[in-house]
């Protein structure tokens, strides 16, 4: 069995094992990772050899851990990164590059329709009609409040003011936290992949583990970008993005993320009920502070920035661009106008 691990801003870490009456033996690690004394290597192969071939990834880091002779120093990686690669090995995970990835084009559509399009595509994946597929919400022409699956509305918008604005107050599937989404102010993006990408993984790694790519194309516009457990992007200047996921029963998997371009700050946090205690435990004291705009950062075009990111995707794991079908976007837009604009779904948590 073989599995690999690119730690989250850290190194590759590789496997190969055997299994024998439902042991582990014969395992092999490797990676371009640092680590002292050379004899340490030998720790680690030893003690993966004997655990049970069902254990968990924390069962295999804690062996490891204790396997470790007390001199040994890990650069790169980790006890608990070679418990996820021991067992994407063992549960036979794939990795990015197994995929045919498809980078998929919609053109404008309302922010609704987007929110929808997201369970169609996730939906879609996991019935096997669409390949694993990556897509930018590139345009919208009005602004959103898009709450998290499970937060309470009148705590997180003011609805007052949402009305004055002219503000959509829209759920979304995925949970987390509110998005106040303008036209052309944020680049949000959507993953849509098997649940076989991120297999032996936590929920907390396979958020760092699917917007790893996007770490790397903002460090190729000058973006000192970091990823904040458990969904947070940021940089030193502050916070640039969150991350949310949802996983359906058919085995697909909906990641996404929005980053601010150029948000109106005052504007937002008269829409938005932003908290003392959510600020206080962001360590910040407003919430213009919160949000640290890609635009000031690099002085880029939106667009531009969007155009890297979707480069340093293919770069790595590649794709091919497709646009998405008449019969998926009539379903968004069904979606959109029965379940995402209704007030069941949107005040189910009041």
């Amino acid at each position: 069995m073989h599995g690999e691990f690119k730690v989250p801003g850290g190194k590759l870490v590789v496997v190969d094992v055997d299994a024998v009456d439902g042991i582990l033996t014969n395992t092999r690690v490797a990676g371009d990772f640092f680590l002292e004394p050379d004899e340490a290597l030998d720790d680690i192969n030893a003690a993966v050899d004997g655990l049970p071939l069902e254990s968990t990834a924390e069962e295999i880091a804690a062996a490891v851990t204790a396997g470790l002779r007390p001199d040994a120093h890990l650069l790169g990686f980790s006890p608990e990164a070679i418990g996820v690669v021991v067992r994407r090995a063992t549960t036979r995970a794939r990795d990015w590059r197994e995929l045919d990835w498809q980078i998929l084009e919609t053109g404008p559509l309302e922010p609704r329709v987007h929110v929808a399009l997201d369970q169609v595509l996730t939906e879609e994946v996991g019935a096997g009609r669409r390949k694993p597929t990556l897509r930018f919400w590139r345009d919208w022409d009005r602004t959103a409040v898009i709450i998290g699956s499970f937060q309470s509305v009148r705590n997180e918008v003011d609805l007052e003011n949402a009305e004055k604005y002219d503000v959509d107050v829209i759920r979304r599937i995925t949970g987390g936290g509110a998005m106040f989404m303008e036209a052309g102010s944020i680049v949000t993006y959507s993953l849509y992949v098997p649940a076989e990408l991120v297999q032996g993984m936590s929920f907390a790694e396979s958020y760092a583990f699917l917007d790893e790519w996007v770490l790397d194309g903002l460090h190729s516009i000058g973006v000192d970008a970091v990823y904040q457990p458990l969904n947070d992007i940021a940089s030193p200047s502050g916070k640039i993005g969150g991350a949310a996921q949802k996983r359906l029963g058919s085995g697909a998997v909906l990641h996404h993320a929005t980053l601010s371009y150029d948000i109106d700050a005052d504007r937002m946090v008269e829409v938005l009920r932003i908290g003392r205690e959510k600020l206080s435990d962001k360590g910040t004291t407003s919430a213009k502070k919160r949000v640290s705009p890609l635009k000031t950062q690099t002085g880029l075009p939106r667009e531009e920035i969007i155009d890297r990111l979707e480069a340093t995707f293919v770069s790595e794991h590649g794709g091919t661009r497709v646009h998405a079908t008449d019969e998926e976007l009539a379903r968004a837009r069904e979606l959109a106008d029965s379940k995402f604009a209704s007030k069941e779904w949107t005040f189910r948590v009041p």
